[in-house]
């Protein structure tokens, strides 16, 4: 049952002390709503406290506020402290130049981190499960995950001035379903958790049913994978911060130099994590894009016989090699120019590090209306599609305006730093007609309502969902 294996699964791995106050991440869907009832049940068994905290993102205007009261009339029904809060996570992505999924993420967490501070609590506790980490794998593999990366959702990490928890990873969905049901805890759904624009949700759609045909019990053989990751990575990261004294040359904040002959004498294993933890020191944030294909990419660029050669990576980081000395510095340099064919369905890979994935629907309608989609009849195109750098001179028909505007002016407005302009993707159909600068505007070839036909649905991908 339920109750007695997300008990062992908290003793398992350590994941609450007794006396402990818990801040648990509640939308009113049916896994943290069940994540809260058992927490509730098993307080006395547990020895903790427990607060509901919730936030509306506010982009579901009236129904994402349904739910905020649905949360709470149930956390008052059964007596469990409530926290929350409405933040605009619209405006935040405006504001940021974020996807609204990463805007959503950053302003949950930021108020989870002040829930915890101002009730004391030592955990936040959030209701991901098997199947997200099933999903999480996958989809991290596919994009070319290493290492730590690729062994998906921690079950405990530190935040704020405690913990984060996750007691469900190793439970199915099916499992957390059947529970809401048995004690008609009558939850909500968020109606973009089945849009096909997103990645996750393809995952869950497609591949996921299939694995589960396979093993019904495959979220436990993948929670037992990343764990064992997680172990062999410790492992490695020490034995590499150990043998990276001998490599580097010289360390500063925006500017890194190793000796590149000392670092190959490494094992390749720890070749890989000692890249790892100069990108670790040079970025506050290693990108999302950034993935495996780029340490192979500079483990060539270190073992080719050539004495110098230069790679550049997201976020304007540039490599430099030059004999046995190797540099990494941000530069803000002026890049090539580019233009790429694609032809949906798929997925291109773009020089900002960045990527846009395709897929073709009979109804449109469902997907989330967002600066990072775009949306357009088969008809009103003409392929291929071209993707490419900007032109001196760009302009194009913003939708809900009358007339053109330069896209120099649309970067202007959206404040996009000249060092990132030259390298933003602009979307043009095979005609020349310029439809999209993904994540800022679209032109007014988009068409959201489904009628006869197939639609080309467009997704621009720049942060991550975890």
């Amino acid at each position: 049952m339920l109750l007695e294996s997300f008990y062992a699964f908290i003793k398992k791995h350590e994941l609450i002390e007794p006396f402990s106050t818990i801040a648990a991440g509640v939308s009113g869907g049916p896994d943290s709503l069940v994540l809260l009832h058992l927490l509730h049940s098993m307080k006395d068994k547990l020895g903790i406290q427990v607060i509901a905290v919730h936030v509306d993102h506010m982009f579901r205007g009236k129904q994402s506020e349904n739910e905020m009261k649905f949360v709470e009339t149930f956390c008052r029904e059964h007596r469990i402290p409530f926290m929350a809060k409405q933040m605009d996570a619209a405006a935040y992505a405006k504001e940021h130049r974020l996807s609204s999924q990463a805007a959503a993420r950053e302003c949950r967490y930021s108020f989870f981190d002040e829930a915890m501070a101002e009730t004391g609590a030592r955990y936040l506790a959030l209701a991901h499960h098997g199947d997200d980490q099933i999903e999480t794998i996958l989809m991290r593999l596919v994009r070319g995950a290493a290492g730590k990366s690729s062994a998906g959702i921690q079950v405990k990490r530190p935040f704020g001035n405690g913990y984060l928890i996750r007691p469900f990873l190793g439970t199915s969905r099916k499992e957390i379903l059947d529970y809401s049901e048995k004690h008609g805890l009558n939850p909500r759904y968020d109606p973009s958790n089945d849009s096909d624009a997103y990645t996750r949700n393809r995952f869950r759609k497609y591949v996921l049913p299939f694995i589960k045909e396979e093993n019904p019990l495959a979220h436990e053989r993948f929670q037992n994978f990343s764990e064992l990751q997680l172990e062999d990575d410790r492992l490695l990261q020490e034995l590499t911060e150990r043998e990276m004294n001998r490599v580097w040359i010289r360390k500063e904040k925006d500017a890194l130099e190793i000796d590149s002959d000392e670092l190959k004498r490494l094992p390749l294993p720890l070749q890989r994590r000692g890249i790892q933890l100069i990108l670790n020191y040079l970025y506050k944030d290693v990108p999302v894009s950034f993935s495996s294909l780029h340490i192979e990419s500079l483990l060539q660029l270190l073992s080719q016989t050539h004495p110098s050669g230069s790679l550049n990576f997201p976020g304007g980081l540039k490599v430099t090699k030059s004999y046995h000395r190797c540099l990494f510095t941000f530069e803000h340099e002026e890049h090539s120019p580019y233009c790429l064919e694609f032809t949906p369905p798929g997925m291109l890979n773009l020089p900002n590090g960045c990527y846009i994935s395709a897929f073709i629907s009979a109804d449109p309608a469902e997907i989330k209306a967002s600066n990072h989609s775009f949306i357009v009849s088969r008809t009103d195109v003409e392929l291929p599609l071209i993707v490419r750098s900007r032109n001196a001179g760009d302009k194009m028909e913003v939708k809900g305006m009358n007339g053109s505007k330069k896209v120099k002016d649309i970067f202007i407005d959206a404040k996009i730093p000249l060092a990132e302009r030259d390298l933003w993707p602009i979307v043009e159909d095979g005609r020349g007609s310029i439809m999209w600068l993904p994540g800022l505007k679209k032109s007014a070839l988009e068409q959201t309502r489904a009628n006869n036909g197939e639609y080309i649905v467009l997704h621009y991908d720049e942060q991550g969902i975890f």
